[in-house]
């Protein structure tokens, strides 16, 4: 299914220096991976439907309500830099 040589080629794509003993473990490993995924494409799945959980979660959120902090100038002062009613930070987007 997989052999030596591509594994080396996947390795080589992705950076990774493997000695031969790893690449035997590897070819050995990713086999029986690809062979284990082979079985599970011969499951009649057509009528199951595709979800993203086994189980279903949801969130338990709060309203979120919008309030202007009483003591603006409070927060203001605690920043390094201020140009009047905003916060000053450094460019890093196109800075040159």
């Amino acid at each position: 299914m997989i052999d030596r040589e591509q594994v080396h080629k996947v390795a080589n794509l992705a950076r990774l220096e493997l000695t031969p003993d790893e690449e035997e473990i590897f070819t050995t490993q990713l086999g029986s991976i690809l062979e284990y995924i082979e079985q599970l494409s011969e499951l009649d799945v057509s009528n199951i439907l595709p979800t993203t959980r086994a189980i279903d979660v949801s969130n338990v959120t709060r309203e979120d309500n919008l309030q202007p902090y009483p003591d603006r100038e409070a927060i203001l002062s605690s920043a390094p830099e201020q140009e009047g009613d905003f916060f000053k930070v450094p460019k890093i987007l196109n800075a040159d």
